[in-house]
């Protein structure tokens, strides 16, 4: 009788395009499916949990012993693609294997092909000639990328594309939106411009900032490309007055605990999509301290790196807590820039109170065992008693 490994050699010998691992052996499995595509030379493993997915790049000759090893512990399922076959192979849960392989009906259109390198279709196609990213220095006059600014370019289409996967699912016609600490990057008229003329829609975009020469200059900005429902204030995130009720809110690289105060209030208006690219997480690094966890605070580098994360963690979580679905996903390679997370919250007012409670208590859990407190649950709970907290208010 063929073994597990056995059948996965034989898949592997037919140079798999993609596989996927599903149907957890036990509840307890985090990651509901692990899906792993050809990248030419590696392979590319996704897995996936409820809410999140995490990205890991395994050389070609180390997936048969990784497949097997997943399959022999934690699921009862895998399914694979070549160019010519698919293959099933399934285990019962007293370990019986079922395998088949079978032709394709026609051949994968999206794997990789080592003799054929497409070209990569973006939201914001070069040739178009897209004034903001002109100006950015991205586009040539005529439309082309500059080539030195393409990582910038391959960027902002990544941006793009995060709010396409939400926007395009939805059946609207109109969306106001809030950009917090717009800054000068333009990349709100290039949001801007998505909506209105990628997808024919009727936006209200409000752009806030402190600095008064850069409202200035994108007020100049949007009367010279004509973008009439584009504005921008001059106001702090902290306080600020909304004109409309919100659909979307924006905000990127807000420094620090200005992210808290820009999601507490997309919460308190009850936005249904949040966008936030987080910057300089310096708060829980000034508070952390832990008995039992020490090792990731005694090290400087590692201490900055875990509070980063925590903090991130921690907001994901309290946006689901407050009713979102929410996602913490990669916006950048980490070549590329350090702040490459992006945190994508979407309204659901079905939330359970189960799944809602759970999240606010893992919060508290981490914020009593290394005695932090993030704004952002200080903003949600401002007469929280301290009661509420075991070990002692953080």
């Amino acid at each position: 009788m063929n073994s597990i490994y056995d059948y996965l050699s034989s898949i592997a010998e037919d140079a798999p395009l993609k596989l996927v691992i599903s149907k957890p052996a036990s509840k307890d499995e985090t990651c509901r499916k692990i899906v792993i595509d050809r990248k030419g030379e590696y392979f590319q493993l996704s897995k996936y949990t409820g809410t999140q997915v995490f990205h890991e790049n395994i050389p070609c000759g180390q997936l048969i012993t990784r497949c097997a090893g997943l399959l022999d512990h934690d699921y009862l399922q895998l399914n694979a693609w070549s160019k010519e076959k698919e293959y099933s192979l399934s285990l019962s849960k007293k370990r019986k294997i079922l395998f088949r392989a079978v032709p394709v009906k026609e051949p994968a259109r999206l794997a990789w092909n080592p003799s054929h390198n497409r070209k990569k279709q973006y939201i914001l196609e070069e040739g178009q000639v897209i004034e903001p990213l002109v100006d950015m220095g991205i586009f040539t006059k005529d439309g082309k990328v500059v080539r030195s600014m393409y990582d910038k370019y391959r960027q902002i289409n990544r941006f793009i594309e995060l709010i396409d996967d939400v926007v395009k699912k939805q059946n609207r016609r109109r969306l106001n939106i809030i950009d917090f600490g717009c800054g000068k990057s333009y990349l709100t008229f290039v949001v801007y411009y998505y909506l209105t003329a990628v997808r024919n829609m009727e936006v209200n975009m409000v752009g806030l900032d402190l600095k008064e020469d850069v409202i200035r200059k994108c007020s100049e900005a949007a009367e010279k490309y004509g973008y009439s429902n584009l504005t921008f204030r001059l106001g702090d995130i902290n306080g600020f007055s909304c004109p409309f009720d919100v659909d979307m809110v924006i905000t990127l690289h807000a420094c620090d605990t200005a992210t808290d105060y820009a999601l507490f209030n997309a919460v308190t208006w009850n936005a249904g999509m949040i966008f936030s690219v987080p910057c300089c997480q310096h708060e829980l690094n000034q508070q952390i301290h832990s008995d039992n966890f020490s090792l990731f605070t005694r090290y400087g580098i590692v201490s900055e790196r875990f509070c980063a994360l925590m903090t991130d963690a921690m907001r994901a979580n309290l946006l689901e807590y407050s009713g979102y679905n929410t996602q913490l996903l990669e916006f950048v390679d980490f070549e590329h820039t350090p702040k490459n997370i992006l945190i994508r919250a979407i309204r659901n007012p079905q939330k359970s109170e189960g799944s809602r409670k759970k999240a606010l208590d893992e919060v508290r859990r981490a914020m009593e065992e290394y005695h932090v407190s993030p704004t952002l649950h200080r903003l949600l709970f401002p007469d929280l008693p301290d009661e509420a907290f075991p070990q002692g208010r953080p």
